[in-house]
Formats: structure tokens, sequence, C-alpha cells
């Protein structure tokens, strides 16, 4: 098959240039014909190689015809269904530089349903949200600050204003803010959001956002107060930039430096001594930041001697990039639960109870660290990757819950690949509905549900997300932890 994108962007753009848009372009394969032709740059031997090569354009074509695009107000959207290498990386750019979004869905099949599922769901959520076209964004700043570095997908026109050819509900984006001059007699600090867009009816509208912070001189008070979720986003996307400009390696390393700066940050802040001490000291907003941050070296992302596909690191780090940080943070560190307490308390919460209802009468389900000691033969246990949930069904679990829930009464019934819940009128079936109704309720459409038994050839998937474990080429959590508390003056 010949792929030529320049003849495709001259036809499309020819006969959107005056009106403006979107362009949804559906890849299959690496282009091969044209200006935009590209060659295979992968070696598969060195997938997990600490010196990951690949990861900027082969070619400026993409971003050339990007800005193009962006220039006419025309937005160029990428659904990515390959089976075999395609050079995200490359490709990619045409959606980076016209503000446009891109979706992946790799190795993909029409004979695996949940494939296919899923690229309805995601499909159907891009046609029916809502969008504004002709866009620009400004940001603005308290004087004696500055933005210097804008993360996402658009065009930098000016200084503070990002082009938008598309805009929707579900892009994110980052700025880094710099310091122009002293903020010593200032008490607090303004940042300003103004979106222009017009919206699908054809009205000219406007959204602004407008945050006040209180400025202290007190590091102390800055450290207690401080958000790891933003710091954690904010970092992440800076080790993308860093990964592309220099090497993954130097990413990593920064992460490492990062929290250590932190950590010292705070001792000095207290006045503690220096040298080290039994245990690493931090403010309780802090607490969870190297957790956060051995998840982002464990991630495909980031992450290397695990063999891991050019172009699903790249699309990693492209979420990384436009998630917003409620996505992003299940995209690095999943939810973990053990929803056995959902099964036996069913019987005690209103029979009559549908999946619609509201999930006041829920039981309490804790979150749990994402380790195997937490595993139990008798147990199952689910995880929220964000637009993936895996349920793990334990070898002992009852029969009259199997049964119940996933229609089988034995776990050697459930085969190796399962997506999807069963329709079964079980109170129990209910709850489990209602508790997956409540962790989708902030995302875009519903994600695949995967179903894997203890002895599933599927298992692998889930063991290599329980990031607080040792693995082959990378530290549990515990020596994470004392290697930082090595190096902590």
């Amino acid at each position: 098959m010949k792929i030529c994108w320049d003849l495709l962007f001259v036809l499309y753009l020819g006969v959107q240039q005056h009106s403006g848009g979107r362009i949804t372009v559906f890849q299959t394969c690496l282009p091969n014909k044209g200006p935009g032709a590209l060659e295979p740059r992968e070696d598969p031997n060195n997938r997990s190689a600490k010196d990951v090569a690949h990861l900027n354009p082969a070619t400026d074509f993409y971003k050339r015809y990007a800005l193009e695009c962006s220039g006419y107000q025309v937005a160029v959207d990428l659904f990515l269904l390959n089976q075999q290498y395609s050079d995200l990386a490359t490709i990619s750019g045409i959606s980076k530089h016209s503000g446009g979004c891109i979706h992946h869905f790799p190795l993909f099949q029409k004979t695996k349903s949940q494939v296919v599922d899923a690229l309805m769901n995601c499909f159907k959520r891009y046609l029916v949200r809502k969008i504004g076209f002709e866009a620009v964004m400004r940001i603005r700043c308290t004087r004696g600050l500055q933005v210097h570095t804008f993360h996402g997908n658009f065009f930098v026109r000016s200084i503070d204003l990002l082009s938008l050819p598309n805009v929707n509900p579900d892009a994110g984006y980052g700025m880094q803010i710099s310091y122009e001059e002293s903020l010593t007699d200032v008490k607090t600090v303004c940042f300003q959001a103004a979106l222009l867009y017009t919206n699908s009816e054809g009205e000219r509208r406007i959204r602004v956002h407008t945050l006040c912070l209180p400025v202290t001189p007190s590091l102390p008070e800055l450290m207690h107060a401080a958000d790891t979720e933003a710091i954690i986003g904010l970092l992440s996307k800076m080790a993308v930039d860093r990964s592309l400009t220099s090497n993954v390696a130097d990413a990593r390393e920064a992460f490492i430096n990062a929290t250590i700066d932190i950590l010292n940050a705070f001792k000095i802040a207290q006045n503690l001594p220096s040298g080290q001490s039994g245990q690493l000291i931090s403010s309780r907003s802090l607490a969870l930041m190297p957790l956060y941050i051995l998840a982002l070296l464990k991630h495909p992302a980031f992450r290397v001697g695990t063999s891991t596909r050019l172009d699903d690191r790249f699309f990693a780090m492209e979420c990384m990039k436009t998630l917003p940080l409620d996505q992003l943070m299940k995209f690095i560190y999943p939810e973990f639960y053990n929803i056995d307490v959902l099964f036996y308390n069913a019987q005690n919460i209103n029979a009559n109870a549908t999946e619609d209802d509201d999930d006041e009468d829920l039981p309490d389900v804790p979150r749990l660290q994402l380790s195997a000691e937490y595993l139990d033969s008798r147990s199952i246990f689910l995880m929220d990757c964000g637009m993936l949930i895996m349920i793990y069904v334990g070898l002992n679990v009852a029969p009259s819950i199997l049964e119940t829930v996933f229609g089988v009464k034995s776990t050697s019934e459930l085969v190796d690949y399962i997506y999807g819940l069963p329709n079964i009128s079980s109170a129990e079936s209910s709850i489990l509905k209602r508790f997956l109704n409540k962790l989708n309720d902030e995302k875009p459409y519903n994600p695949i549900i995967q179903i894997i038994r203890d002895t599933s050839t599927a298992k692998p998937q889930f063991i290599e997300r329980l990031v607080d474990d040792r693995s082959e080429s990378s530290l549990s959590y515990y020596e994470f932890l004392q290697h930082i508390r090595a190096q902590v003056k």
C-alpha cells in the first residue's frame, strides 16, 4: 500500500482553507510515497536499550504542513491504527503543531473486539464532545513573572499567545513561570488564562479563568502548601522535553535530582542538621513525591531495560504533555483497590438500586499501594489505569462470588483474555457496575475492562503496573527511598 500525505493535504487544505475546521486522519502504516515518505528507523533488538534513539522527527515535512494548517485555522487529528512501526515521532508533528489530538491503538486488528470497542468509544467521544474553532489563548501574569515555556499541542504565536485552530475539553496544557523581578514587596500574584473561540453554532465567545495566590517569604510555609500532583504533572512534561532535546537518561537523572533538591530544601527549611539520618524527612504535602517519581521512572515513556516499542514510548510521552492532570495521575500511578468489600456489603445495600443510581450508599473501598504484597488468592482486585481497568481474580475466590459477578463457578472457566463484564442480574454485579460508574464519572468515555485470572497469560500486563515492587531492571519503592536517602545531604 502506498500512502502519500502530500497529495492528501493539498486536496483537503484546498477545500478547508477558507472555512477552517479540522482534518481527521486514520493512519495504519508508515507513509511511503511523496515528500512525506518515511523509512523504518526502529531496531527491535534495541527496544530495551538505555540509549533510546529516534524520538525526534526524521523530517520537518509534517511540522511545516501543520504550521500551514494552523495558518488556515485547520487542526489535524490523528488516529494511528498500526500493527507495525509507523514513526509516530515524525507523523505526530502534523497534530502537535496544528492544535490537533493524537490517538494510538497499537497492534490494531479488526478481529480484536476489545480494540475495536476502544476505537468506537474514543471516536464517538471525538464526534460528540464540545469543540471550539479559531481559538487563541493568552496567559497573563502579575508583573515580575513571565511564562517562558508552554506544554501541549498548539502553535506559539507570540510570547504569551497560543494559536489553537481547535480546542476541546479533553486537552490539557502546562506552563512554566520564571521570575523577571523580585517579589519581595508583593503579597499576592495573579494568573489569568483567556480563551477566545468560536463555538459549533458560530458564536464568538471568551472564557476567562483567574487565579490569585499568596506570596510568602517562608520556605517551610511554601513546602507545606506544595501541590505534589501539579509538581509531578509539570516534571513529566519537562522530562519529555529533556528526552527529545537530550536523551531519556538525562530525563531520568533530572527526576531523581528534582526529588533530592526538594528534600534537601525541606531539611534547610526546617533547620535540620546536615548529613544522613535514619529516614527521609518531608512535608506531608510532598510525602508521595518519591513514589510518583519512581512510577515515572518505570513508565513506558521513560523506562529503560524493559522492551518498549518506539511508537508506544512516544505516544506515552505525548500523553504526558497533553492529558489533563486528573487523567495524567492515573496514567502515571494507577488506582488499586481490593473490591471484596463491595460484594460483602452487596446484600446490605438497597436491593432495588441500579447501576445508574448515585453512589452515596456505596461502601468505602480503601485504595492500596501498587504492590503484590496486597494480593490474596481469595480476593478480587481492581486497577484503574485511566482508559483501561483491570479486574484481577484470585485463584481461590468463593464460587458464589464468581457466579454472581462473572457467571462462572470456578476461575478455570475464565479464559486468558476476557473483556467487559457479563450482564448478570445480581446484587454483586450491580454494586460492581455502580463502583465502576463512580470511577468513570470524570473520564471522557468509558474505558475497556479487562478481566485477568491469577493463572492467565495476561497476568504480566497486570504485574508490570505494580510499580512499588522490584523488577529485573528497576528498584522497589523501599530500595528507591534508600537510594534517595543516601544522596540527601
